[in-house]
């Protein structure tokens, strides 16, 4: 699942940030902010009808991404692990 299909509220861990491209700046600068495998994430806001950005939670953190660059994180729910 990519986090820009996770619904709002749901507790997800991340699995990967794909790279379209050899050294992508946008993945890479996910991976800054704390977008690593592992890592426990939630969508904690949306846009109205679907749109940007959306809110997303990382820790204590709160980021606000554009759906195309949430389409990048592969993500899976906590009851899927179990």
């Amino acid at each position: 699942m990519r986090l820009s299909d996770l619904p709002r509220g749901t507790d997800a861990v991340i699995d990967a940030v794909d790279d379209p491209g050899n050294a992508d700046p946008v993945a890479q600068r996910l991976r800054e902010l704390g977008f690593v495998p592992g890592e426990a994430v939630r969508v904690v806001a949306t846009a109205p009808m679907g749109g940007d950005p959306i809110a997303v939670r990382i820790g204590f953190t709160r980021f606000a991404l554009r759906r195309t660059e949430a389409e990048r994180v592969s993500v899976h729910t906590v009851k899927e692990q179990e």
